[in-house]
């Protein structure tokens, strides 16, 4: 489907022209609405011989469509981007020659349905630039309610405000989807400001602001002030504006427990202000929910952050612990689980000042390697460096990959750079490359290498099993462990960033299954 640039370069309009036709049809919608009608928006194509007969003659290509949520659509068929053959187009022609409003001629039953055909011309900088057509099936005709006579009465003044380039209002933001729409609930102000029509659930929207009386006859500015006394200290004077009608705006009012958003859209026909048009919505359900969506996040905030206290605490305590151990063996397997549950408190920590669920890995692994290197054997003296990045990954993911690294810094310096053979030429690599749908991670040392009858699947060392336990179970991953060319030992894990299979007690049972098949 080609886009309304593509289509309105094959009409030369470009520019500022094409920025007010994105404008328009951001926003007609509610156009079409009110006049329960379908809208087309076609531009002339000009032919390589203009001639004084242009574009009375001229082809005409369809820009744009939109149809009515209000009423049965004239317009089955999607017609954006097909042309309409040159011949005489009447219509078409005198509005865009003549700059009026056409509505001469009789309805059309091409397709077994009487439609009735209008065009508007849409003006910007004192220049036609396209026309709409506007078409209305007349196959439900029938007597028109107060509800029916106040729409066709505002699409007659937006008609005009469209035909003399001030509707959409020049330098406006385009209205985004969550405006109030028609159907939502509409005012109509007269010039001063009072309610000459309020839909039936226009009218249920300001009930739900606590007002008792009828509105039609109320300066709907003073009257919506005085429902949110107590509600807004001080006074928001953009309230006071956009209930008047005296310019475009779109603000929400609180009171009595509810919230209603409006828009207020100011009508001016003939050059004089012809009141204002008021679209509403309740939208008490969605703030609500947005309330409790923002309350949960700082909720879970809160939870990351006294869970990161909660282990730095067990982390001092077996610190402490091992501090009075005699036994070497045990001191040093107190120091290792200090790191495992720093390596944790970390992720929590980051979480905890975050809005969701994602982390920036690339912070957390920076400080492991920096506490993997200061608690490195002193005659190794090697401190990790980290190539590459990691990028933005879920707490799922990023809590069991932090203790992954952990553990394999902490096996290269123990086991493969503590030996002082040369210490200045010791090196510690991690390169991590993110992919498409994947993230592969290599930890990489000069160290002593493998032992010559080393087996993954049968090892003792808790480090690699508690790696091996996270990476295959956890994360779904792959991982090797091989001699690195030259010397040495490379770790490879590669992880797929899909949704993980991820279990929150999972690491508890994996490595307690883990203890039970070493055990046999």
């Amino acid at each position: 489907m080609p886009t309304l640039t593509q289509l309105a370069s094959r009409a030369g309009i470009r520019g500022t022209d094409l920025e007010w036709l994105h404008a328009l049809i951001s926003d007609w919608q509610l156009l079409a609405d009110l006049s329960f009608a379908d809208l087309v928006l076609w531009a002339p194509l000009r032919g390589q011989d203009d001639d004084e007969n242009w574009p009375q003659d001229a082809s005409w290509i369809a820009l744009a469509q939109m149809r009515p949520t209000t009423a049965p659509t004239a317009l089955m068929d999607d017609i954006v981007g097909t042309v309409r053959p040159s011949g005489p187009q009447p219509l078409l022609a005198a509005a865009f020659l003549e700059r009026r409003v056409c509505r001469e001629g009789d309805p059309e039953w091409t397709r077994g349905v009487p439609v009735r055909h209008e065009t508007i011309p849409v003006c910007h900088d004192d220049r036609v630039v396209a026309v709409i057509e506007r078409s209305t099936n007349l196959s439900s005709a029938r007597t028109p309610s107060r509800l029916d006579l106040a729409y066709l009465s505002a699409s007659d003044d937006l008609t005009q405000m469209v035909a003399a380039g001030i509707f959409p209002a020049p330098g406006e933001e385009p209205a985004l989807v969550r405006s109030p729409r028609v159907g939502d609930g509409m005012l109509r102000l007269s010039r001063s400001g009072k309610v000459t029509y309020a839909s039936p659930n226009g009218l249920s929207a300001y009930r739900r602001l606590g007002l008792t009386a009828d509105i039609v006859g109320k300066q709907l500015g003073p009257l919506t002030a005085r429902l949110c006394v107590g509600e807004r200290a001080p006074r928001d004077d953009s309230l006071m504006v956009a209930a008047s009608g005296r310019s475009h705006a779109e603000t929400e009012v609180e009171a009595n427990g509810s919230v209603v958003q409006l828009r207020t859209i100011p009508l001016v026909v003939d050059g004089e202000r012809a009141g204002a048009l008021i679209l509403l919505r309740d939208v008490s359900e969605l703030r609500h929910r947005e309330r409790e969506l923002l309350t949960k996040d700082a909720t879970i905030r809160e939870i990351h952050h006294r869970v990161k206290n909660n282990l730095q605490t067990v982390a001092a305590l077996l610190r402490l612990q091992a501090r009075r151990l005699q036994a070497p063996e045990a001191r040093a397997a107190l120091e290792e689980a200090v790191r495992r549950v720093g390596s944790i408190a970390m992720v929590h920590e980051t979480l905890s000042h975050v809005p969701d669920e994602i982390v920036d890995f690339d912070d957390i692994a920076g400080r492991v390697a920096m506490m993997a290197g200061e608690v490195s054997a002193p005659e190794a003296r090697v401190t990790p460096r980290l190539v590459g990045e990691f990028g933005m990954l879920p707490a799922l993911v990023a809590t069991p990959l932090a203790l992954v690294l952990t553990e394999l810094l902490q096996n290269a310096l123990q086991h493969g750079l503590s030996h002082p053979v040369d210490a200045a030429a010791g090196s510690l690599e991690v390169v991590a490359v993110r992919g498409p749908g994947q993230l592969t991670v290599s930890v990489s040392d000069n160290g002593v290498g493998l032992p010559a009858d080393f087996d993954l699947d049968s090892t003792t060392s808790l480090g690699l099993q508690i790696v091996r336990t996270l990476v295959l179970t956890e994360l779904n991953g792959r991982l090797e462990i091989e001699p690195r060319p030259g010397g040495g030992t490379k770790v490879l894990v590669e992880l797929p960033l899909g949704e993980p299979a991820l279990d929150e007690s999972g690491l508890g049972a994996a490595l307690l299954e883990e203890r039970n098949v070493a055990m046999l």
